[in-house]
């Protein structure tokens, strides 16, 4: 069985890209279930697939992360990844999608999940709100604010890979991506065809149409808004761009990884310090 795939919540399980993409596990409610049955249920998820790579956005509620935590600790399990990108909600969903592709080739666990930590770098991901009087993610000036609180005001934020805010209008758009992609977009509460537009300027080579995963509001500050994310789609893309990056052994679990880091155990590569010098004895003369 391929390495299991999970999120927290059915709204971060996007559909499948393709027909090859394992299906998502969805890990809802873990923390207002028994904890017996929560641990049970991961207990056979890593019995049946060997590892399980749960991903998660920096907007999911501390209670579900803590009860993470202590279902992997009473497993006493380094089979069990918590990832956790520096991503908002939609483009933590779209990144766990891509994992499900990849999941489906010859690619050993430890390489699967830091292919993670690659792929966010080819990910652009942003929103336009109607206000950004609570957007605390992305850096916002006092202009900004100021004129959050005008009505009919709206804003195009990109938060990753570089944080960019412009006010929107015909002849405005945001840098976007060099490489060909698609993109995806998930309504709120806000009425705009801004980000169709931004599309086009992307030259992106197809745009779908997601529900609004419910963390976004959390992580934008405002429910108002239409999220987007462009990525890429080809699986065979995808595959090269992991296989093209030399792998290690991970110095504390033994798992072939990409990059500095295992998400399995968390360890980092260790530091090699040179000895120091041995100073030269002085012999007193005879």
């Amino acid at each position: 069985m391929p390495t299991a795939i999970a999120v927290t919540s059915a709204d971060m399980a996007l559909s499948a890209q393709d027909e090859r993409s394992v299906p998502a596990v969805v890990l809802s409610d873990l923390d207002r279930r028994p904890l017996e049955q929560a641990l049970t249920e991961l207990h056979a998820l890593t019995e049946q697939h060997g590892y399980l790579i749960v991903v998660c956005s920096p907007a999911t509620p501390e209670p579900v992360l803590r009860r993470l935590h202590t279902l992997r600790a009473l497993l006493e399990s380094d089979r069990i990844a918590v990832f956790r990108p520096e991503l908002p909600p939609l483009g933590t969903a779209v990144l766990a999608r891509q994992l499900r592709q990849l999941a489906s080739c010859d690619l050993s666990p430890g390489v699967l999940a830091s292919a993670g930590r690659l792929l966010t770098h080819y990910l652009h991901a942003g929103a336009v709100l109607g206000s950004v009087a609570r957007l605390d993610r992305v850096p916002v000036g006092l202009k900004a604010h100021a004129k959050s609180w005008m009505p009919g005001s709206q804003f195009a934020v990109l938060a990753h890979p570089e944080p960019q805010l412009v006010k929107v209008g015909p002849d405005v758009t945001l840098g976007g991506p060099e490489f060909d992609t698609w993109m995806v977009l998930a309504r709120g509460q806000l009425q705009s065809d801004w980000v169709a537009g931004l599309g086009t300027r992307w030259s992106v080579q197809g745009l779908r149409e997601v529900p609004l995963p419910a963390e976004s509001a959390a992580w934008w500050g405002t429910g108002r808004m239409v999220e987007f994310c462009s990525y890429l789609a080809d699986l065979s893309v995808l595959y090269q761009l992991v296989t093209s990056v030399r792998q290690t052994g991970c110095h504390w679990c033994g798992l072939d990884v990409i990059g500095d880091r295992c998400v399995f155990c968390s360890a980092l590569p260790p530091v090699y310090e040179p000895p120091a010098p041995r100073a030269l004895e002085q012999r007193a003369p005879a």
